[in-house]
């Protein structure tokens, strides 16, 4: 006897279909990124924690090059570590000093948050970039360059401690 298999569709996608997806998906994250720049409406004030990666006093996200974000922020940064994996340039200001370290990938940055983690602290943190002061100072940075301010909990004995 002769059984028929039921039609199992191709899961591979011809050339055309393929280049339709891609369009349909480029699409999504256009639609996506405008939405997400032009969303908004008013929170009433109840904001939680600053996540804002928009930074409203320069207008622009800072990119990721030591000597621009510390332009922004009002400094002339003295590059303290140039290396294939970061870039590392002090501030030095009246309110206290701070470090901005930049990454050529954003999963350089995310090894480098990862490894930081180990001795907790609370950093400024953008698109591969990361700016390392006191916590004091985190708030008004942000608000020059953007970004989000995250609290990295430490390891070991001393971790929890208060």
């Amino acid at each position: 006897m002769f059984q028929q298999r039921p039609h199992v569709r191709s899961t591979r996608l011809t050339p055309c279909r393929a280049r339709r997806r891609a369009a349909a998906t480029a699409g999504v994250l256009a639609v996506l990124a405008l939405l997400t720049a032009c969303g908004g409406g008013d929170d009433g004030g109840t904001a939680a924690t600053p996540s804002v990666s928009a930074a409203p006093a320069a207008g622009v996200v800072a990119p990721a090059k030591v000597e621009v974000i510390a332009g922004l922020t009002g400094c002339k940064a003295k590059i303290r570590t140039e290396a294939d994996e970061l870039r590392e340039g002090v501030c030095h200001t009246r309110k206290g000093d701070y470090l901005i370290t930049t990454f050529p990938e954003e999963r350089l940055k995310e090894t480098w948050l990862e490894s930081a983690r180990v001795y907790g602290g609370t950093y400024l943190v953008g698109m591969r970039w990361v700016v390392s002061a006191k916590p004091g100072m985190l708030e008004p940075l942000r608000v020059k360059l953007g970004g989000t301010v995250r609290k990295l909990t430490g390891v070991g004995p001393r971790a929890n401690a208060s």
